[in-house]
């Protein structure tokens, strides 16, 4: 009668079972195995280098466990996490035109498509009213990965809205902004709203309503030339890069080496552009004690 046979070797009636070959079933060696655990999807941190599950990411709000960067959160993502409760979605009824009929190495229109299959979204602006710790507001979150976070008339309009929103119900606005500026496949209607956002704020804050700014990385452009650098107390995270012409094109402008902490939020702190800079586990907690100080709220 023949032997079981594993690896080539005749193995003795002796041979423990668990060292038999069955039919039928593969035994991985102890490399294969040791990758099979490490099926789910890593993000890799950009200071450290750490490879993280998607699952610990999400759980630590997209901070680094490892070195405590703080990685970009997608629109949706952050205000999900923000909210303890989402009431609605606003300004879905916005969409984008394309009057110019802009075309650069790709039509606008293409582009679009192209932002909103790799992100989910219809455009770079995600309004959303919910409640944080019992308190009711209105907050918005921008898309940096939909077509660098750029602002367009849509954003306008859902920006526009949810002040006005906020007026009718007697919230207050929270605005996490994250952008390259105005988008200039729409030109000169790009840049009305900046304008347009800027009234939109007056109005709020002639309302007696609180207007709070997170100021995430990146923050350039039109965005922070109007409505990120109006609001009644300005937040960033750690390490965000804030400015308006980038630090290559003001290098190149001024002939000058610009060292770091150059556009960092801890310069811009040391210069008293903003107000203060808050880890983003602390964050929740510190627009609630911001909006209820504000509003006079027990």
């Amino acid at each position: 009668m023949s032997q079981p046979v594993k690896s080539g070797k005749i193995l003795s009636p002796s041979t423990p079972w668990t060292e038999r070959t069955v039919p039928g079933i593969d035994v991985p060696d102890e490399q294969t195995a040791l990758k099979a655990t490490f099926t789910e999807p890593t993000i890799e941190c950009p200071e450290c280098h750490a490879l993280v599950t998607r699952t610990a990411m999400s759980f630590n709000a997209y901070v680094c466990p490892q070195c405590d960067e703080h990685l970009r959160m997608k629109a949706r993502d952050r205000l999900n996490w923000f909210f303890d409760q989402v009431q609605t979605e606003m300004g879905q009824e916005f969409t984008a035109k394309d009057p110019l009929k802009f075309v650069d190495s790709k039509a606008y229109p293409e582009r679009m498509s192209e932002a909103q299959k790799k992100t989910g979204e219809t455009e770079a602006l995600v309004v959303m009213q919910g409640q944080l710790k019992g308190v009711a507001m209105i907050a918005t979150a921008f898309e940096f990965d939909f077509m660098g976070g750029s602002m367009g008339t849509v954003v306008g309009d859902r920006f526009v809205q949810a002040a006005e929103r906020a007026i009718e119900l007697q919230q207050p606005l929270i605005c996490f902004a994250a952008s390259g500026g105005a988008r200039m496949q729409e030109g000169m209607l790009s840049l009305m709203q900046m304008a347009r956002t800027s009234a939109a704020i007056q109005r709020l804050k002639e309302a007696g309503l609180p207007y709070v700014v997170v100021l995430t990385h990146p923050v350039y452009g039109g965005v922070t030339a109007s409505l990120a650098m109006l609001g009644d107390v300005h937040i960033a995270e750690p390490k965000a890069m804030i400015g308006f012409a980038g630090k290559r094109v003001i290098e190149q402008t001024v002939r000058e080496k610009l060292e770091e902490p150059f556009q960092r939020a801890e310069y811009l702190l040391d210069h008293g552009v903003i107000d203060q800079i808050v880890h983003r586990h602390a964050l929740r907690d510190t627009v609630y004690r911001i909006v209820t100080k504000l509003m006079n709220l027990p």
